[in-house]
């Protein structure tokens, strides 16, 4: 039976056009793999699983609970990368994860997964988990399909359980953006809004409530709405959203930005997003 989120992702992919729907395939696919290929080389390297393991116990709960708010992150903007206007499709540096922090994060996951799925089998001692998870992991095999559908994505499938799952430790553990709070927005989605031209009057910039005057380059949000640029760069400083319609851009809070995108799932599902963040 599927999870409520799990519904929601599919939903929304539902939306997408077949040509959108391939290349997000394809996308997810590879990236899959590459992340299949590391797990197994960090569970075949004795040093490696014992290097990363030890740093995993060296971890706070919010330490760890970063990293998968982070792998998160990294995870929604592939989900979501059709579903946003090319403005705010911008390489975020908070989404970023060096290969020391991947190795981590996969091998934490796949220990919730083995541990959820089998808890007496990590009862054993540390030094016997290594070929624990190997064998759990020879037994878990990722098929790879073309997909031709929704539902017959193998690759697809997992990849959703896998952002729920995250999604849902992550909110578990209390992190989740606290209601109300306020995120700036990020520079580079800032410097990325687009300077036009007013062209007619009786347009009034609802920051000043002056009327922009012909000819005058204004400040455009993706969502339409016009304000004089030195009304709405003090505003970005401390918010990400439209005074108007509340339209948010890119933040680089994790939290907020985490928030952010799976209100952009939510929305292509046809769902309400104040009833599926909690």
């Amino acid at each position: 039976m599927m999870m409520e989120e799990e519904t929601t992702i599919m939903a929304a992919i539902s939306t997408l056009r077949p040509s959108q729907l391939s290349d997000l395939s394809y996308s997810i696919f590879s990236l899959s793999f590459h992340h299949r290929r590391r797990l197994c080389h960090l569970l075949s390297s004795p040093c490696l699983f014992f290097l990363t393991l030890h740093r995993l116990h060296t971890l706070s709960l919010p330490q760890k609970t970063l990293l998968i708010a982070r792998h998160l992150l990294f995870s929604l903007h592939h989900l979501t990368r059709h579903f946003e206007p090319p403005p705010l499709r911008l390489p975020n540096p908070s989404t970023a994860i060096n290969q020391r922090d991947l190795d981590a994060v996969l091998l934490l996951l796949f220990l919730c997964e083995a541990y959820q799925d089998n808890p007496q089998a990590l009862e054993r001692p540390h030094d016997e988990w290594r070929q624990v998870l190997t064998s759990i992991c020879s037994n878990t095999t990722l098929k790879i399909t073309g997909i031709t559908g929704i539902f017959d994505g193998a690759a697809l499938i997992p990849y959703i359980e896998m952002v729920t799952r995250c999604k849902r430790l992550v909110g578990i553990m209390g992190c989740g953006r606290k209601e109300g709070k306020e995120v700036a927005a990020s520079p580079a989605a800032v410097v990325a809004l687009p300077a036009v031209e007013v062209r007619g009057g009786g347009i009034e910039c609802v920051m000043c409530k002056e009327e922009m005057r012909e000819g005058r380059d204004v400040c455009k949000f993706p969502c339409q709405h016009l304000f004089h640029w030195m009304c709405i760069l003090p505003w970005v400083k401390k918010r990400n959203t439209c005074p108007c319609c509340r339209f948010q851009l890119p933040s680089d809070d994790i939290f907020g930005e985490i928030q952010r995108l799976w209100g952009i799932l939510v929305k292509a599902s046809g769902k309400s997003v104040d009833d599926e963040w909690t």
